[in-house]
């Protein structure tokens, strides 16, 4: 059986294994959850704009490091994975747009610099508070934004990850949704 055929039950149980640090058991990981890693980044590059500097495979690279580093996760199943890579891929945006804006403060703009790069940033980090203010009123409304925002992931799939309803992801969903208009035409 190839790796990128692996069920849910082996990528767990792999997902289980590798976090004792076996390089074997580490790269047959890799290989069985890359595709579905390189879509999660791929959407949420997707969301950046045209003056992002990240490359996806270097995305998918620093996130899959990130995940297999955490020694405190008590590995589940897959969905957990994949909510813990939107949450890591989503922090590995903010911290680029914030390194970017601090770049751009100590030195001055060169005279042909395109208008709207700071924007993309400042939009990131508005996002980014705005999405943790939800995440202190409703958890689970915040967690679909991450899959669905960030993780790219269906309607459908959220529900599956959560263990929660179609409907009930729905609704999350619009809520959030209106939650983030809410904080971020505030904020503007």
């Amino acid at each position: 059986m190839s790796t990128s055929s692996l069920d849910e039950t082996e990528v767990t149980q792999l997902l289980q294994a590798a976090a004792d640090g076996d390089p074997a058991l580490l790269d047959r990981l890799a290989r069985a959850v890359y595709g579905q890693l390189h879509r999660v980044a791929a959407n949420a590059l997707r969301h950046e704009g045209d003056g992002h500097t990240l490359q996806t495979t270097v995305l998918v690279h620093e996130a899959f490091l990130r995940l297999t580093r955490q020694s405190e996760v008590s590995w589940q199943n897959r969905s957990q994975f994949y909510r813990l890579a939107a949450q890591v891929i989503r922090r590995l945006l903010i911290d680029h747009a914030r390194r970017r804006r601090a770049l751009k403060r100590q030195a001055p703009p060169p005279p042909d610099t395109l208008t709207g790069f700071e924007d993309q940033d400042e939009r990131l980090d508005l996002l980014d508070e705005a999405l943790a203010n939800l995440a202190r009123h409703d958890a689970r409304a915040a967690q679909v934004v991450e899959l669905r925002f960030f993780g790219g992931l269906s309607m459908e799939e959220v529900s599956t990850t959560l263990d929660v309803s179609l409907s009930t992801a729905k609704r999350d969903w619009r809520y959030a949704q209106a939650f983030l208009r809410r904080a971020l035409d505030s904020a503007a």
